[in-house]
């Protein structure tokens, strides 16, 4: 019996520890060959030797386990560092079939006393680090499609955050990275579709290196799966990454302890149209003021009831 990713190759950014480690070595195991990257440590980028490191390290479990990788040290953040590790997936593998986006940063702090280069540097790897990959991945795809003269096998997957979608009050350039890798991945997605690709992001939930501030106050259960074990967001990534999910495009989803929501597009709650040429505002305040007046004044757009989500 084949395993669902046999004869695909993938890429996993960020994944020399953590959430991307886990999700690597899920790839692997449902058969597909990986290129494991992780920026800054020692390692294979393309035109040197193996050696230690985090990427490397993640790259030797997979083949010692029998599957096949390499690793990849360049900085996702750094367009060329980009093509290159595509390119090298493709060098390695004859092909790229699986990308998933991984790579990121935290520089929390609240919007007032925010540095610039807190937000450029966060802004950078995660928004524009998923940018850089998918441009390399998108132009393979479509130059295989258009030598195919059909639909070829490509799949993203995308991380964004509850952080977006909550509304996070200490991580506004976190937050605003993340809400823009939603927009990046739905326009990919419908940008990729005709070329059999789909795009997909995710909001995990994960006790990481990263992250190991913002959950420090929940503590590790004495027996068991901690419920913020990246292990319990690999299998959606291996899953999206599958031809069982073919239909599954331009969806977001949140996953973490054992639990996977489905998180449904924006809706229009209300329409008012203006009873003469132009909006006054007075004709404005008569009808926006009662309509805001009878919601609760904590209520934004963001979804605050998403952190509440668990296991049922």
């Amino acid at each position: 019996m084949s395993l669902p990713l046999e004869g695909l190759s993938a890429i996993v950014t960020g994944a020399g520890r953590g959430l991307g480690r886990a999700e690597a070595l899920e790839l692997a195991r449902l058969g597909a060959a990986v290129v494991v990257n992780d920026y800054g440590q020692p390692g294979r980028d393309g035109s040197g030797e193996a050696s230690t490191g985090p990427a490397e390290e993640v790259a030797a479990e997979i083949r010692k386990a029998g599957g096949r990788a390499l690793a990849h040290t360049g900085d996702v953040a750094d367009f060329q560092h980009a093509q290159e590790l595509v390119e090298l997936a493709i060098a390695e593998f004859g092909k790229l079939d699986i990308l998933v986006n991984n790579a990121g940063i935290l520089r929390d702090r609240m919007v007032f006393s925010m540095a610039e280069e807190e937000w450029d540097s966060v802004i950078r790897v995660h928004l524009k680090g998923h940018f850089n990959t998918i441009r390399f991945a998108a132009a393979h795809w479509r130059e295989r499609s258009k030598a195919a003269g059909g639909p070829v096998y490509g799949r993203v997957v995308n991380t964004s955050s509850e952080a977006f979608l909550a509304g996070s009050a200490g991580q506004p350039n976190y937050a605003a990275a993340k809400g823009g890798i939603v927009g990046l991945t739905t326009s990919t997605a419908l940008a990729l579709a005709k070329y059999g690709v789909t795009a997909n992001a995710i909001c995990p939930r994960a006790r990481t290196r990263m992250t190991e501030d913002v959950f420090a106050g929940l503590g590790r259960p004495a027996d068991g799966l901690d419920p913020l074990a990246p292990e319990h967001v690999a299998p959606l990534v291996g899953y999206l990454a599958a031809p069982a999910a073919a239909r599954i495009n331009g969806q977001l989803l949140v996953v973490h302890g054992g639990m996977v929501a489905i998180v449904e597009r924006p809706r229009v709650a209300a329409k008012f149209d203006s009873k003469q040429e132009a909006f006054t505002h007075d004709e404005l305040d008569a009808l926006l003021t009662p309509h805001y007046a009878e919601r609760p004044a904590e209520e934004t757009f963001g979804a605050a009831e998403v952190l509440a989500l668990k296991r049922g």
